[in-house]
């Protein structure tokens, strides 16, 4: 039996594995009992290894092909974070078609918007407030032939022609497995690396909603390249929490687990994410500001409840972390005092804390989407924690810029990330290519034009400035942002909040 060590961690797309459903054959050769997703269900954490995946997807890869999905189909696909949905995502792409995966907060009009528009065959959905939605547009859904539902929970008295389960999926996958023993992997061979992996919408808060085409060499290059500069290991662990529709998500969650062969981690609900993490623990984790800024105000909230012998010791030690915390984390050189109290502060504060909020074991953490406040950055690093900042967009499958280790600071996002060219307008809006840079918008190639030039380089919409050491400050919009007489830019934003705080 072929074990891991048989073969490179990440092989080349010159090899022949160039997509994702060849990456999970691949994973299911030669590390078969890993461990490939958990869900928490019931309050237990349900395992699923990579040769136990590879056997689902391919019941549901066959179960939607008897529907008449087909390559070059779409398939939406619209939910909060389910093994089952991370699946259709291979299903989909087995066969050649192209998974859509929609937030789940969308609107009934905007979900009609966006999958008449990707004109998608079947969606699998949820839940009954998922399938609630689309019922109630379904005259308005041109394209839509079929609705598979997960949770039957509220649906058992529902009458559709268009309506069906999951659990009927498979078992119409099941059947088919037995006269087709060989049709799965006949249809992932035909896939290669230039194809389209997928279609993420983009939020529309600046414009109207756009469809990234983005190939599996886009997502495959960067994640790899991303993986090898962070040192990522099948021993690492993430938390599936943020939407399906997001980039991120799918880059962390779906690209880079493939590819490295890390498993993947489904909370139970919303409601239980943060005692879910706290059981995982997990080495690898991505949040938007918001999530650590929500963190440090819950540390804040038990200080100030807590005695006052104990918010003295709290002070006294997180006092050393400012002091000398970032230096440690980053190998400088520190006292021996200051090392021996930090040491201290670890066993009796730090590791506590970081217990408490589900953090012991985090090796690498990055934050994306908005200035993450100095203060609370530098906290996090004090502690230990290597938080990174990065810097990126749909449109570059996610990085553009990210922190290097040792050169971490709160006012940049890092310099350009392995394989990323830079480049500045005369306005200061900054301009990348890479490998990862996306195909098209689907059926909006002029908005694409005008953006994307024939050599590749991106506007991204940003101004943004390059530091003395190579490092990336985005100030803003670049809409939004002025000049002033010495030609600086000048960020209204900046004056607004600090005149509004």
């Amino acid at each position: 039996m072929p074990t891991r060590a048989d073969a490179a961690p990440w092989p080349d797309q010159a090899s022949g594995v160039d997509t994702f459903p060849k990456f999970l054959i691949r994973q299911a050769h030669f590390a078969p009992a890993a461990a490939s997703m958990r869900e928490k269900e019931f309050g237990i954490w349900q395992t699923y290894t990579w040769s136990d995946v590879a056997r689902r997807i391919e019941r549901i890869a066959l179960g939607i092909n008897d529907l008449g999905f087909c390559r070059g189909d779409t398939l939406a696909v619209l939910g909060r974070n389910r093994p089952q949905l991370y699946w259709a995502f291979h299903a989909t792409q087995a066969l050649g078609g192209i998974p859509v995966p929609l937030f789940s907060e969308g609107t009934p009009t905007e979900l009609a918007g966006i999958l008449n528009h990707c004109e998608a065959r079947i969606a699998i959905v949820e839940d009954q407030e998922q399938v609630d939605k689309l019922l109630s547009i379904i005259a308005d859904l041109r394209h839509i032939e079929w609705i598979i539902y997960l949770d039957p929970r509220g649906l058992r008295s529902y009458r559709h022609e268009k309506l069906s389960s999951f659990h009927k999926l498979i078992e119409v996958g099941e059947a088919s497995m037995a006269s087709r023993p060989g049709y799965f992997r006949e249809e992932i061979a035909k896939g290669c690396g230039s194809d389209v992996s997928i279609i993420c919408y983009t939020s529309g808060t600046t414009g109207v909603p756009k469809g990234v085409m983005l190939s599996f060499d886009n997502l495959i290059s960067t994640a790899k390249s991303m993986a090898e500069l962070e040192g990522l290991s099948p021993a690492d662990q993430i938390l599936a929490y943020l939407p399906m529709a997001w980039i991120g998500d799918h880059f962390f969650s779906y690209a880079q687990s493939n590819i490295v062969g890390f498993p993947v981690n489904c909370p139970e609900s919303e409601a239980t994410i943060l005692s879910d993490l706290r059981e995982i623990a997990p080495t690898y984790f991505f949040a938007p500001p918001r999530v650590f800024e929500g963190m440090l105000t819950d540390i804040a909230i038990r200080m100030q409840n807590a005695g006052r012998p104990k918010r003295a010791v709290y002070d006294g030690f997180m006092a050393v972390a400012k002091r000398c915390g970032v230096k440690i984390l980053e190998g400088k050189e520190v006292s021996l005092l200051d090392r021996t109290l930090y040491a201290i502060g670890r066993l009796i504060i730090y590791r506590p804390m970081l217990n408490a909020l589900g953090l012991s074991r985090l090796r690498i953490a990055f934050t994306a989407g908005e200035a993450l406040g100095p203060e609370i950055f530098d906290f996090f690093r004090a502690l230990g924690i290597n938080l990174k900042q990065l810097y990126g967009q749909t449109e570059s499958s996610v990085y553009v810029c990210v922190h290097r280790n040792g050169e971490v600071r709160s006012d940049t996002v890092g310099p350009p990330a392995p394989g990323v060219e830079i480049r500045f307008s005369e306005q200061g809006e900054l301009h990348y290519r890479s490998p990862g840079v996306f195909v098209s918008y689907l059926k909006s190639e002029q908005d694409a034009l005008e953006i994307k030039d024939g050599d590749g380089w991106v506007k991204s919409g940003d101004a943004a400035v390059l530091t003395d050491d190579g490092q990336v400050r985005i100030i803003d919009r670049v809409k939004v942002v002025g000049r002033m007489d010495d030609g600086d830019l000048f960020p209204p934003k900046y004056i607004e909040n600090k005149l509004m705080f």
